[in-house]
């Protein structure tokens, strides 16, 4: 049988990369135009192959699309990023579950006793961000991916946030990000990136 394994991967085309790196910016302002519950489905089975440690998956997403949800969200929002938010079709808040380790079982069985690896409050919880913030990196290039475009911010009052709309849960939020296609001058020139010999070493 031909797996992945069997083949070798191969670089996606110019056109694909631009729409992924090159060519994508960040969203500040938002078309009308909707995002629709099967794209939200479509994101989230290209964002569930993320790699994490020990496949542990602590990535957990609330999307935030109707009018009272998007009034229960806005004031905690920091004031400069309410516009955003509002103008934009869906909102995604991207938590951790900091009780990641109760499906270990499941998702890393090739790991003896996984669960018992993460007794310590503090430092799952610390896992469970480090984690959540790498899936995060994959949800922004899925919804790019997908033909969409992502606006994520970090300035709102998380423990705001975690009481309004992750109460009862064991999930904390740490980033924000708006979807759906930008509006005609909703984002900005392509700001200095850092050359080769700034950002990296090779031994």
């Amino acid at each position: 049988m031909n797996t992945l394994l069997d083949s070798p991967a191969h670089p996606l085309d110019e056109a694909s990369i631009d729409q992924l790196f090159r060519e994508a910016h960040t969203a500040y302002s938002f078309a009308s135009e909707g995002v629709s519950d099967e794209q939200l489905a479509e994101l989230y089975d290209l964002v569930r192959h993320a790699p994490t440690a020990l496949n542990s998956q602590p990535l957990r997403i609330t999307f935030i699309r109707s009018d009272e949800a998007k009034a229960r969200l806005l004031p905690h929002l920091a004031e400069m990023n309410r516009a955003k938010s509002q103008s934009a079709p869906v909102v995604a808040i991207l938590s951790a579950d900091t009780n990641f380790h109760e499906n270990l079982e499941r998702t890393a069985p090739h790991m003896a006793d996984a669960k018992a690896k993460f007794g310590d409050d503090a430092a799952r919880t610390q896992t469970a961000i480090t984690q959540g913030y790498l899936q995060a990196g994959y949800f922004i290039v899925a919804v790019r991916a997908l033909g969409l475009d992502a606006g994520p911010m970090g300035g709102f009052d998380r423990d705001g946030i975690d009481a309004e709309f992750l109460a009862g849960t064991a999930q904390k939020s740490f980033i924000v990000v708006n979807i759906g296609h930008v509006a005609e001058d909703g984002n900005r020139p392509r700001q200095f990136r850092l050359d080769l010999d700034e950002a990296v070493t090779i031994l």
